[in-house]
């Protein structure tokens, strides 16, 4: 499922099997305030980021710190061929999760 390619956040939402109140409370948005955006109201650009953050990159909020950010800026500056190599692994194995899955 390519979630990435989806703009509708209800299609996300459903796409992932969740209702509203899971969906939208797992970024800090009100149930009610998730159907407006779901109808068509404007999502600010803080909400739409945190949309694809959690539901889309799948990201756990509550494991993410500010030194994690500190550690990725270093390393892309600092060792650039290092953070490439890094990325790569993670995303083969993540294929391979994927892969596994299905």
């Amino acid at each position: 499922m390519k979630l990435l390619e989806l703009v509708n956040p209800r299609e996300i939402r459903r796409r992932l099997g969740l209702n509203q109140e899971e969906f939208w409370t797992r970024i800090g948005v009100t149930q009610s305030g998730g159907s407006r955006y779901e109808s068509g109201r404007t999502m600010p650009k803080p909400v739409r980021e945190l949309l694809r953050l959690v539901h889309v990159e799948q990201v756990d909020l509550s494991r993410v710190k500010k030194e994690d950010f500190e550690v990725i800026d270093h390393l892309k500056s600092h060792h650039p061929d290092l953070y490439q190599s890094l990325r790569k692994a993670t995303r083969n194995k993540r294929r391979k999760s994927e892969e596994s899955k299905h």
